[in-house]
């Protein structure tokens, strides 16, 4: 596939969803979508399906519109993933993507292997958003499109200082600013700024993170009943994680916290030396190289301790 074009034939409604606990490339990437649909084919009735997003994502337009739950049983003519790894990772609308008449998946996570009728997955690419861009019309990409690109691209690529970002990533970028995005404040109040909760919580976790494997791993954790007294969800937690990893001489960051009692998600930050997507694949979960992530049950020191040994033989293996 080269063109979103190519997908529209005979679709007369749409549907568009992302993955669960959405992030910003997932929000930038099927809001992007959603309005280049709603902008340039208002025929084809398109719905988009979230998780309920972060609010730092309201300067994206016509978030009012999504759909946070699925509603009734339909059957669309086309259902389109954006950044979603794997089917069990759709969220909202996953009776409705099994349901169409056909699916296609637009991703850039390694794992992938590809659940859709039509799966363009670019594994090299640095974001979802990046990928959407490159099957768009370029002069008809405006200001609100090129605000919800710009948003996901950000996000995936930790301000363009992820390896994955590449000299393609930065023309894009370049386009987009041309479009007269607010790429400061997007930047600002999408990205860096946080509320006085969660400093707290970032500094509580990292006063009480442990260094493990001579100092090569970094560990932050948060049991359930700590994110109760502090009132914060999962995505007040964003951010932890990289922060961890700029530790000096860490190679892996591994932050986690308990969403359920005895139920861990994984996040896994690298600095190159291990890739943390074989490491999140290996316990159900995926992800990229240097950014990864998956979901285990047990004690917090069993997760640990299991994520942990997986870490060890990599670097074992680097120093052979």
């Amino acid at each position: 596939m080269e063109r979103i074009e190519e997908i529209l034939d005979g679709v007369k409604t749409m549907g568009i969803g992302g993955h669960v606990r959405p992030d910003g490339d997932c929000v930038g990437s099927c809001m992007a979508l959603y309005l280049y649909m709603k902008t340039w084919y208002p025929q084809i009735k398109t719905d988009v399906y979230l998780e309920r997003p972060k609010p730092v994502f309201g300067h994206i337009a016509c978030m009012d519109e999504v759909h946070y739950e699925a509603g009734e049983p339909k059957e669309y003519d086309l259902f389109v993933t954006c950044d979603v790894s794997a089917l069990e990772r759709l969220a909202v609308a996953g009776d409705h993507f099994v349901n169409a008449k056909k699916t296609v998946c637009i991703d850039h996570h390694i794992s992938n292997l590809g659940f859709a009728d039509v799966n363009h997955v670019c594994g090299e690419i640095s974001s979802a958003s990046e990928v959407l861009y490159s099957l768009l019309e370029k002069e008809k990409i405006n200001l609100d499109i090129a605000t919800a690109i710009y948003t996901g691209m950000i996000h995936d690529t930790g301000v363009f200082q992820y390896s994955s970002t590449s000299p393609d990533t930065m023309r894009i970028a370049g386009d987009l600013m041309e479009k007269g995005v607010d790429f400061s404040n997007i930047i600002d109040e999408s990205f860096y700024q946080k509320s006085y909760i969660q400093n707290q919580v970032m500094g509580r976790v990292l006063a009480e993170s442990i260094m493990l494997l001579n100092g090569k791993c970094i560990v932050g954790y948060m049991k359930k009943r700590d994110m109760d007294f502090y009132g914060v969800q999962p995505t007040d937690l964003d951010g932890i994680v990289s922060q961890l990893r700029l530790t000096k001489g860490v190679e892996v960051a591994m932050f986690i916290y308990e969403h359920e009692s005895q139920v861990f998600k994984v996040s896994l930050r690298s600095n190159g030396a291990v890739d943390v997507s074989k490491i999140a694949a290996y316990f159900g979960g995926g992800g990229h190289v240097k950014a990864a992530g998956c979901d285990l049950a047990g004690s917090m020191y069993d997760v640990i301790n299991n994520i942990s040994e997986q870490i060890e033989k990599q670097l074992l293996g680097q120093e052979e």
